[in-house]
């Protein structure tokens, strides 16, 4: 039995080939690169809407209210459907298995959540929705509990999607800041840790709270 998990665990340079290159296309290291491998970053691949007119995509301009929603939302799916579909590829060559055993020593520590969330969490620097799709393909397959999945989420959502957002949406007052902007994204990874952690204490409160309160009442 235990050989046969040792095998059923066994990552094959499939996994680590397919590992490395999704942790390449997520991190968004070669987004502004000006060479042939920048190819393989994940938001180059995703791509862009065509305009109907300048500045303007199919989602057209001035909308309101659920409507306007409701065209967002589908500029959504390109970029999940495509994420997902890596995913399966990944996951089917063993880059899961090979994110567990590199991420554990990290993640379970830092953050109190699996190893096997390190591609979701890389991904996270660069794509909020990405992330959150990744997160709850791991909660359906059960490589992840419900608190982990809470305190993950913590981590995603404040300061979500660190590197683009500092230099999308923050851009404009990135030449007026004071300090380096790789100093700011690692004073935010620092700030979503710490913002976790206290959901993760949280959460190791309240779980031991009610076990003395169940125990006192069978008690």
């Amino acid at each position: 039995m235990a050989e046969t998990n040792q095998k059923e665990y066994k990552v094959t340079w499939k996994g680590w080939l397919s590992l490395t290159i999704l942790v390449i296309s997520l991190s968004g290291i070669f987004t502004n690169a000006n060479a042939p491998w920048k190819a393989l970053d994940f938001m180059v691949l995703t791509g862009n809407f065509g305009e109907v007119a300048k500045g303007i995509i199919f989602t057209g301009k001035g909308g309101i209210g659920a409507k306007d929603g409701f065209m967002f939302a589908l500029t959504l799916f390109p970029t999940v459907m495509f994420a997902l579909g890596c995913i399966q590829v990944a996951e089917s060559l063993g880059a899961l298995r090979a994110a567990e055993k590199i991420f554990h020593p990290l993640l379970r520590p830092l953050l109190g959540i699996p190893g096997v969330s390190g591609l979701a969490f890389v991904s996270s620097f660069t794509s909020t929705d990405v992330g959150a799709v990744m997160t709850k393909e791991l909660v359906d397959e059960k490589l992840m509990t419900d608190n982990e999945r809470t305190i993950f989420a913590a981590y995603q959502f404040a300061g979500s999607a660190v590197i683009v957002n500092t230099f999308g949406t923050g851009g404009p007052l990135l030449p007026i800041t004071v300090l380096p902007v790789g100093i700011i994204i690692l004073l935010i990874v620092i700030a979503k840790i710490i913002g976790a952690n206290m959901v993760r204490l949280y959460l190791k409160w309240y779980l031991a709270k009610n076990a003395v309160v169940g125990g006192s009442k069978n008690g």
